[in-house]
């Protein structure tokens, strides 16, 4: 089976007053129509991994890679207009938090229908109710009350549901999802899980999935990077996580709190700074 991406010497890097800080250091990675999960501490260049890969990192930020090769293309080499229709249509990113995603002036439903529409030759009513279909989808009661709400009017849990109806509604081949569960009580978490999950066993997408929960992953995803200073510490089947043997994945696993039988004080994470050049 061929890779839908292949990414080779990513590195991203902001300048500052110290010189340049490398935030992402030559990572190299490929996916197939799969769930490639992605996990590390907050800082470790997870979600940068993501905006790099579809070209948002914003100046002065710089992005460097040997290649990012989507079926076969390198979209860092295509110029920023043929870039904009790829963004959507062919990947789309569920951001982390849909508060700062979402266009304050603009009801959710009329921004799930664009997303369709600028992807589309649809009409307005076509497009009116895809996204109403797709609202459904995402488990929201009374998608029709909800499509003329604004972002402000709705819980951070609906707001999430929304962003991932966006996100969904174009069918991309690959979609990076970013804590796209973060902000869900259990049982809409598992039915999100549960789209995703079909959109990549019946429509061949590739997904990227971003979390902290090693737990969660484990269980969903097929492989998993573990990332810690902008560098993969380890790639793993995702059934062998709890069983991964590098230090930096064993601590992230020990800290984790457990339920069966008692246990003292959560180990804390100690960092070896030859992780870093090794």
């Amino acid at each position: 089976m061929s890779n839908l991406l292949d990414v080779e010497n990513l590195w991203v890097k902001f300048p500052t007053r110290g010189g340049i800080f490398e935030a992402v250091r030559g990572i190299s990675f490929s996916l197939a129509q799969e769930r490639l999960g992605i996990v590390g501490e907050s800082g470790s260049g997870k979600s940068l991994t993501g905006r790099a890969i579809l070209r948002l990192i914003q100046r002065p930020g710089i992005v460097e890679a040997d290649r990012i090769d989507l079926d076969g293309k390198d979209i860092l080499a295509i110029p920023e207009v043929e870039m904009q229709a790829v963004r959507g249509n062919r990947i789309s990113m569920i951001m982390q938090d849909p508060q700062y995603s979402l266009n304050p002036v603009m009801t959710v439903g009329s921004q799930i229908a664009e997303a369709y529409r600028v992807h589309s030759q649809a009409g307005k009513q076509e497009a009116r109710m895809r996204a109403l279909d797709m609202l459904e989808t995402v488990r929201i009661r009374e998608p029709e009350k909800v499509y003329n709400l604004y972002p402000h009017e709705v819980s951070g849990g609906m707001g999430q549901r929304i962003m991932i109806a966006m996100m969904l509604i174009p069918e991309p081949d690959l979609l990076i999802a970013d804590e796209p569960t973060s902000a869900l009580d259990v049982t809409v978490q598992l039915q999100v899980l549960a789209l995703l999950d079909d959109m990549v066993s019946t429509r061949g997408m590739g997904l990227i999935f971003i979390s902290h929960d090693l737990n969660l992953v484990a269980s969903f995803c097929d492989r998993v990077l573990v990332m810690y200073g902008g560098r993969i510490m380890e790639t793993l089947d995702a059934k062998d996580l709890h069983s991964a043997q590098h230090p930096y994945t064993r601590g992230l696993l020990d800290c984790l709190p457990r339920l069966d039988g008692s246990h003292g004080r959560l180990r804390v994470l100690k960092r070896d700074p030859a992780w870093l050049t090794a």
